[in-house]
């Protein structure tokens, strides 16, 4: 691990500190002091001086990397400095014998394990070294507790360093990982055209991409740090208003379109929102794109899907009309001619009125499916709707008025914003096609509120209620589940297929879903999904 350039500053200005109090206490301090002493001090401090300015110029003011032979000088001038001043202020009696400990401490940062080790050896003999040669004294028991005090401290403090320098590697490793991948999510953010948004828990912008600058004429630099959820909310209205909404519920909004006002015109944002938790408070972050041209090619999708779907209904409808007509003609032609029984003609007179009927009831019932429309929107309680569409079924022609219909209505009312009368036709048709194909068998209609962790994959509902019809008849085979919402699609006798599809119909005014389940013997459930509170889109 490189030493940081912090800790070589100290290093130097220690060694300045200690050499400079030496000098001057040998010219000041102590005025007996023999030539010979003030001499020592003197080179020990220019020595200290140049030492220390090889040492900056080569590390601060080059910028080198020390190298492990350059910290290995550094500390060993400091030991030889320590005990030159050991030396010159009295040997074992001199009171800076403890200025090893910060040495040994350097050398235990500086240096590798065993190179820190050496250094507390290196000071326990020179020290030594100093007292009996230099000296020529018997060292007294104080000396050698401190020598041993200095090998336990090499050790100790060599461990140490060690493993500050593994934690230091480590750190410094993970560091260079976290600074590259800022480096790379800036360049991801900066280039892609999906616009980013973040603000903390005041409203303050704290983030802003180039996307977001470009489809918002947000610049960073101008609004860095400042509230910025009003200003949003004038360029793209609504963006701000969602922004707060998350902070305050701690809730993301998954799904939101605002109108963006830019120099080209208006565009379609669609947004979402995502929370990060900062210190306790939330920071909000919004993420949009430009969905305007999308729109636009959906919409004419859907344009051309609506002139299919009319051009295939309006050819189901011929079809459908085409048979009882040519029954009438034909009916009319034998009817005209005079060698007809009587019982022929009243079977000719009952067989146009039967087909006149059903001319009747399929214009009825084609007219009631091309009206389902969203008229009213207000409250309305599901299950009191649910309730009186199953009374209607039981005493329905078709239903019969002993039908098995198992239904609980919910303890509490179970409100939900859309159209009353809506509602109650999907749902009485439903019923009534379940009884129909139940034969003498059970229905099954369960109702109640579910979870939005509970809805099916790719449905996105507020507050989801769900209808369930289930029916004990012959089921439905794989082939006819794609098509078992189109108009005029059945295969019970007599029937208009024209039932489901306006449930369906109902389903999708109300921006909810409806699936189907049932293999052929097993029964066939249909269940509805809608939203309690309605969304409304731009």
């Amino acid at each position: 691990m490189v030493p940081s350039p912090r800790l070589l500053r100290w290093l130097y200005l220690g060694r300045l500190t200690l050499a400079a109090g030496i000098f001057g206490g040998a010219v000041l301090v102590w005025p007996l002091t023999s030539p010979q002493t003030t001499l020592l001090a003197t080179l020990v401090l220019l020595l200290s001086i140049g030492v220390t300015l090889v040492s900056v110029w080569h590390t601060q003011l080059l910028g080198r990397t020390p190298g492990r032979n350059f910290l290995y000088a550094q500390v060993l001038f400091d030991t030889l400095l320590v005990t030159s001043v050991v030396h010159l202020t009295g040997g074992a009696d001199s009171d800076f014998a403890p200025l090893y400990i910060p040495v040994i401490a350097a050398g235990a940062l500086l240096l590798p394990l065993p190179g820190g080790v050496l250094i507390g050896g290196l000071c326990s003999i020179l020290y030594f070294a100093d007292i009996v040669w230099l000296h020529t004294a018997v060292p007294p028991g104080s000396v050698f507790i401190q020598i041993a005090l200095f090998a336990v401290l090499a050790l100790v403090t060599g461990y140490l360093g060690d493993r500050v320098r593994q934690a230091g590697t480590a750190l410094g490793a993970v560091e260079s990982e976290l600074r590259q991948l800022r480096l790379d999510t800036s360049d991801v953010l900066a280039t892609i055209d999906t616009g980013v948004v973040t603000v903390d828990a005041v409203g303050r912008l704290v983030y802003v991409n180039a996307a977001a600058e470009s489809l918002l004429s947000l610049r960073q630099r101008e609004w860095l740090g400042r509230p910025v959820l009003e200003e949003l909310d004038r360029r793209a209205a609504g963006l701000g208003t969602i922004i707060r909404r998350t902070g305050a519920l701690r809730a993301p909004a998954r799904r939101h379109e605002v109108v963006a006002t830019t120099a080209e015109g208006q565009r379609i944002l669609g947004a979402r929102t995502t929370l990060l938790e900062r210190e306790g408070d939330p920071w909000v972050t919004a993420v949009f794109q430009d969905i305007t041209d999308g729109r636009r090619v959906e919409e004419l999708n859907r344009r051309a899907e609506r002139l299919e779907a009319v051009a295939e209904l309006s050819a189901s409808l011929a079809h459908e009309i085409k048979n009882p007509l040519a029954s009438i003609r034909s009916a009319v032609e034998q009817l005209s001619g005079r060698r007809l029984s009587g019982e022929d003609k009243g079977v000719l007179q009952r067989l146009v009125v039967a087909e006149s009927d059903r001319l009747s009831r399929l214009l009825s019932e084609f007219i009631e499916f091309s009206r389902v429309e969203m008229k009213r929107r207000a409250e309305v309680d599901l299950g009191a709707v649910a309730g009186h569409a199953i009374a209607l079924v039981r005493q329905h022609p078709d239903g019969g008025a002993g039908a098995r219909i198992e239904f609980e209505p919910p303890a509490e009312p179970l409100v939900i914003e859309g159209d009353e009368d809506l509602l109650h036709r999907a749902i009485f048709n439903l019923v009534l096609n379940a009884v129909q194909h139940a034969g003498g068998g059970a229905v099954r209609v369960e109702l109640g509120a579910v979870e939005e962790r509970q809805l099916p994959a790719g449905v996105e509902l507020a507050a989801p209620v769900r209808i369930a019809v289930s029916d004990s008849g012959p089921g439905i085979r794989a082939e006819d589940v794609p098509r078992i919402f189109d108009p005029f699609f059945t295969r019970r006798e007599g029937g208009t297929g024209l039932g489901l599809a306006l449930v369906h119909r109902a389903v999708e005014a109300h921006r909810g879903a409806i699936f189907v389940d049932g293999a052929p013997g097993q029964g066939a459930q249909f269940t509805m999904y809608l939203p309690a509170r309605a969304e409304r889109r731009s």
